[in-house]
């Protein structure tokens, strides 16, 4: 009874642009040690997209990568909010000036409402960064973190 009053939770994508954002993370991370994560809600519950992205990052554990090369791409699809945020080893190597080009170039997509698209071209991006700095060594490395799309409330 009490099931009739659940919210029920917000679908922002078909299932063929799904599977086109999981391709790009498993494509990206196919040449690098590096993780690749998307989380995707409504609201975004700080005025900074960013903090919010740390705040994800920490919750979904993404510290835990052995290089510290864990990237979170966070959208806030009802605020147009957006941030991409990379752990320590990552951003060491690429910086700030690196995230805030991806975010613009995620933001030309999202401003033609090619949301899929524009999220699968920018993890195939980061992709080449973590690969330029984080190569695949087939003898080490493992698929440390999940690779589907988490979706927030």
């Amino acid at each position: 009874m009490f099931g009739l009053f659940k919210k029920k939770q917000v679908t922002y994508f078909s299932e063929e642009e799904k599977q086109l954002i999981v391709q790009a993370i498993q494509k990206a991370e196919q040449r690098t040690s590096g993780e690749v994560r998307i989380y995707i809600e409504s609201h975004c519950r700080f005025m900074d997209p960013l903090m919010r992205a740390a705040e994800v990052f920490h919750v979904l554990k993404m510290t835990e990568t052995t290089a510290r090369n864990g990237v979170l791409v966070y959208v806030a699809m009802k605020d147009r909010q957006l941030a991409v945020y990379g752990d320590e080893g990552i951003h060491a190597k690429v910086g700030n000036a690196f995230w805030n080009m991806q975010v613009q170039k995620m933001l030309e997509h999202f401003n033609k409402n090619n949301y899929a698209q524009g999220i699968a071209q920018i993890i195939l991006e980061i992709g080449e960064a973590l690969f330029t700095h984080f190569p695949y060594d087939g003898k080490t490395d493992k698929n440390e973190l999940p690779d589907e799309i988490v979706f927030g409330k």
